[in-house]
């Protein structure tokens, strides 16, 4: 969750205001403008490419070469948050490039995109050769290409330090720092060959962080009062694995790392792929347990250069691959600080609470309600 006041999130439902503030600028971020802000809104998700998206109007805007064009303006947005006796607090709400513009009798209509479009766009001019080098070393070389001297965070458990060999990077430059496949069909991207996801949070700095799980520390409890939670009624097995095996191979005929594999080893869970369901594979069958399944996908990528890292990349996909989609409806109050990737716990009825991963949460600017899309624990109860 974005910094926010222990008071603040304790009186959410009692603020009295919710201001926006819009700033723009054409010089990289060193200096900002103050914009008129007339209406929008905000999508943070997760499972976009692009983190923070969003659509404004601002009013009374300077336009052209000194003013807000497509070209070189950035926006970033915060959202107020009026508390009784404690004045206006500000929670960033992202920093933008401009993706669409257009002129209004008032103002200017614009469509967001987060800073990842800036890295996405700046494609190599030609074929190159990266490395062997630290992850940290040659994730800052191909982004400071795209953004000189941008600030990179990298969050607890990614490991930075990770030594990466050579690798080839023919166009894409955002696919080889986040990840994908080149034109050979080879999978890339410095923070998947980590079990990392890479994103530009809403301060717009460029972020390499753990895959977040529904075991991570809960960061908001969100009781009936302030919040309805409505599931729904549909669930679906898309893009559910409960085993995967990974792998490393440079593709230059030397010797391949892995496999490593990582399942779902709780009898408990939905997604139960059995005690070894690599080694002993009818497991499950002698135990008497006919309704167990297993969803198998592979992932090779030429930067997993040691057995640790094959099953670090594992875990990690394991991770981002197992739970019910399902969705839960904020209507009582907005907490701009809720970022996805967040573990919040939600009484759903009366006494009874589960815990929800956001993978997006919307929001109108200035609005006192979000809806939220979630993922829920595959767990029995």
């Amino acid at each position: 969750m974005l910094p926010i006041s222990a008071a603040a999130l304790a009186a959410l439902g009692q603020a009295t205001s919710r201001p926006v503030r819009a700033e723009w600028s054409n010089d990289g971020g060193l200096t900002w403008t103050p914009a008129k802000f007339g209406a929008g809104s905000v999508t943070p998700d997760r499972t976009a490419e692009v983190r923070y998206s969003a659509s404004v109007e601002l009013l009374d805007a300077p336009r052209g070469r000194s003013g807000i064009n497509s070209v070189s303006t950035e926006v970033r947005l915060f959202q107020g948050l009026g508390v009784p006796r404690l004045g206006v607090e500000w929670i960033p709400a992202g920093r933008y490039v401009i993706d669409r513009l257009q002129h209004t009798r008032l103002g200017v209509s614009l469509d967001l995109l987060g800073r990842e479009d800036i890295v996405r766009s700046a494609g190599l001019p030609t074929a190159r050769t990266v490395g062997p080098d630290s992850a940290e070393v040659c994730a800052r070389t191909l982004l400071w290409e795209a953004l000189p001297a941008a600030p990179i965070a990298w969050r607890d458990g990614v490991k930075a330090a990770t030594r990466l060999p050579a690798f080839v990077v023919d166009e894409d430059r955002w696919a080889a720092l986040s990840g994908g496949t080149d034109t050979s069909g080879t999978a890339t991207g410095i923070a998947a060959s980590l079990g990392a996801e890479l994103y530009a949070d809403a301060h717009g700095v460029m972020t390499f962080a753990p895959v977040p799980t529904l075991a991570d520390p809960i960061v908001w409890r969100i009781p009936r009062t302030l919040a309805t939670a409505e599931p729904s009624e549909e669930e679906t097995s898309e893009g559910l694995v409960n085993l995967w095996a990974v792998t490393g191979d440079s593709g230059s005929g030397g010797a391949t790392i892995g496999p490593a594999y990582a399942w779902d080893d709780d009898p408990a869970s939905l997604t139960y792929a059995g005690p070894d369901p690599v080694g002993d594979p009818l497991a499950p069958q002698r135990q008497g347990q006919p309704w167990v399944r297993v969803r198998t996908a592979r992932y090779s990528s030429a930067l997993i250069a040691s057995d640790a890292q094959a099953a670090d990349v594992a875990r990690a996909r394991l991770s981002d691959s197992l739970g019910v989609q399902t969705s839960l409806s904020f209507t009582a109050v907005c907490n701009p600080a809720l970022e996805p990737g967040d573990v919040v716990e939600v009484e759903v009825s009366d006494g009874v609470w589960e815990r929800h991963l956001i993978d997006a949460s919307p929001y109108t600017l200035g609005g006192v309600s979000m809806s939220c899309r979630t993922r829920t624990s595959t767990r029995r109860v």
